[in-house]
């Protein structure tokens, strides 16, 4: 009975084994869900990012590798995929593969561990404006204090981290002089302690960072997302709103509704399309549009103006609302009224076309002599005949001649109430006349 009583004591011991050792491999083989930050760093990259943040918290993912190769971007962008990563529950490792500059230094710095490969570099993250110069005072100082804080929060020295953003930092030993922004290679951060070592791959890293039995799940964009990030593109939005102004402009030169008005939905469609699925533009934003659209086109049917004024500002501002960047979408807005502009005196000037949507607005015809037109009766018989001034000639006035009062203008001069005159000219309504005297001779 003891021996029976023995032997079940054993057997559950090695079915607890045998249940707790697959658990333990499991574990030891979880997901690791890889993440690619490449070119640009703009708004777009956000939701996709955001997608995969998601997708490895929803299959309880035992970290995120971000591998890394940008050449920086814009703050506000690099901004809201920090705040990503703080609030992001699992360990996040960013791989630098090649290079981490400018806003890509700044994301990477909000990772809880740093590889790079062994010609990777880290730094050069001043922030600049739009123009490409350096940014002004007050938003330079934020971005100091934000690469700052990236630093601390993940236990790094931020005196690196401000070298990369501050030319007065002086760090000579890593050629920053005063003048010069931070750039660390891949040792120059392995001594610094921003790295945690060098690795030419992914599965090296993995590796390093005792994940090397992890199954990786590459985390690609959807095409959805890969053309709204070219298209939310700081550089493309003014060229989409160009191609849209000068597509309705010549089509507004045209008859019908053709290719050019084809170009200039389409354009606008991308724009709207590229915005929504990078969350910056709502429904609400494309129903504002529509509206305007249609106001705009009503009146060309509706006199007055007021209803065009009131599309036109609708369309201005959903266009605004929708945009990554209120002040860089009024920009791209005024690129692309200026080109229209252009567009529409080039039209003029060189292919000496009309709107046809404004012909009904405009009086094209014209009387003209040449068909048959004129617009006072010539009376070239009153020429050489007499009348009696009804009332002073100063020199315009009335005469009568034959029971009809006519209006006359003398040559220049002065003629008394009741003097004869002769007509001496008529030009269409102007009869000119010259005083008589009691003999019938002119008066000199």
């Amino acid at each position: 009975m003891q021996r029976t009583k023995g032997f079940s004591w054993i057997f559950l011991i090695v079915l607890s084994f045998l249940l707790i050792v697959p658990s333990m491999t499991a574990f030891a083989n979880g997901k690791v869900y890889e993440i690619t930050i490449e070119d640009e760093v703009e708004k777009g990259l956000y939701q996709y990012l955001k997608r995969g943040f998601a997708e490895a918290e929803q299959n309880n993912a035992k970290a995120i590798l971000l591998e890394i190769h940008t050449p920086g971007g814009f703050v506000d962008a690099a901004t809201d995929i920090g705040k990503l990563m703080d609030e992001t529950q699992l360990p996040i490792i960013a791989f630098i593969n090649s290079k981490a500059h400018s806003a890509g230094a700044f994301i990477a710095l909000h990772a809880d561990q740093i590889y790079m490969s062994p010609n990777a570099t880290m730094g050069a993250a001043a922030v600049i404006d739009s123009a490409g110069n350096a940014a002004d005072e007050k938003a330079n100082s934020a971005w100091l204090a934000q690469m700052t804080s990236a630093a601390e929060s993940s236990g790094r020295d931020p005196k690196y981290a401000l070298a990369m953003a501050d030319k007065n930092v002086d760090l000579e030993e890593y050629r920053a002089p005063i003048g010069q922004l931070l750039t660390l290679t891949a040792d120059d951060a392995i001594e610094v302690k921003y790295s945690k070592g060098t690795a030419s791959t992914v599965q090296e890293v993995l590796k390093m960072a005792d994940l090397g039995d992890s199954e990786i799940v590459k985390v690609d964009p959807t095409f959805s997302e890969k053309l709204a990030r070219l298209i939310t593109n700081p550089v493309v939005v003014p060229i989409l709103l160009s191609i849209a102004s000068i597509g309705l402009v010549v089509e507004l030169y045209s008859p019908g509704f053709g290719v050019p008005g084809i170009m200039g939905l389409s354009s606008l469609g991308l724009f709207f399309f590229g915005h929504t699925v990078a969350g910056f533009a709502g429904y609400e934003t494309i129903i504002v549009f529509v509206v305007g659209l249609i106001l705009l086109l009503a009146e060309f049917i509706v006199p007055g103006g007021i209803v065009g004024i009131i599309g036109g500002i609708l369309i201005i501002g959903s266009l605004l609302f929708a945009g990554a960047s209120f002040v860089h979408m009024a920009y791209s807005i005024l690129i692309a009224m200026i080109i229209a502009v252009i567009g529409m005196v080039i039209l003029m000037k060189f292919f000496g076309k009309k709107l046809h949507v404004f012909n009904r607005l405009i009086l094209n015809d014209a009387t003209k002599t040449e068909d048959g037109y004129v617009s006072n009766m010539n009376r070239i018989e009153l020429i050489g005949k007499t009348g009696e001034a009804l009332t002073p000639l100063r020199p315009a006035g009335s005469i009568m001649l034959d029971q009809e009062r006519i209006d006359v203008v003398t040559e220049g001069g002065y003629i008394d109430a009741g003097k004869n005159v002769e007509i001496i000219k008529v030009e269409g309504s102007r009869v000119v006349v010259r005083e008589k005297n009691e003999k019938g001779g002119e008066v000199k």
